[in-house]
């Protein structure tokens, strides 16, 4: 009996304070966990461009972000590139942003990098994560890692591996 109402006060209790799922999240409210799990709202950070200039993920709050943690050395890094790149080309109007990190602290050098975007014409913004403190605050263990954003600044989606240009079409189009 005891045993029976224990379980009953877990479930309960479980039900109530665990937190809502993210398709329910009340994105109007202060309240919010903030984290990289889905339908949290995203860590904000700040980097520099290869120019110098520093932009943060929150600069683009009220569009959809899709958030790209790569490096010029990684195949499936390089084979989601021209997709990423069409997908930005078609949607950048539409209220969507492509914010790349590149792992610069895996990089023999900025040239590298720079030569790499010069190659494959990106156009969309690519920081640099020199000390590799976003990379580690995502916990991107394996790259390519990406996180789609809701233009309220929560993730709705995590995919490990390559992007390809119709799911990112398909994802982005499901999002506030």
């Amino acid at each position: 009996m005891i045993l029976l109402v224990g379980l009953l006060g877990w479930t309960v209790y479980d039900t109530v304070f665990k937190g809502k799922p993210s398709s329910s999240i009340d994105n109007s409210s202060s309240s919010y966990v903030e984290g990289i799990n889905k339908g949290n709202r995203a860590p904000d950070f700040k980097l520099q461009t290869l120019d110098g200039q520093t932009v943060a993920l929150s600069d683009f709050r009220g569009k959809k972000v899709i958030v790209n943690m790569w490096a010029t050395w990684c195949p499936p890094c390089r084979a989601e590139m021209p997709d990423m790149q069409k997908f930005y080309e078609k949607y950048k109007d539409e209220g969507v942003e492509i914010l790349a990190v590149n792992l610069t602290q895996a990089e023999k050098n900025k040239e590298d990098v720079a030569r790499f975007l010069k190659d494959y014409g990106i156009t969309f913004t690519v920081v640099l994560d020199e000390m590799g403190e976003v990379s580690e605050k995502y916990q991107a263990q394996a790259i390519p890692t990406s996180y789609l954003i809701d233009s309220k600044g929560f993730i709705r989606e995590k995919i490990t591996g390559p992007m390809s240009y119709d799911w990112m079409v398909e994802k982005i189009a499901s999002m506030e």
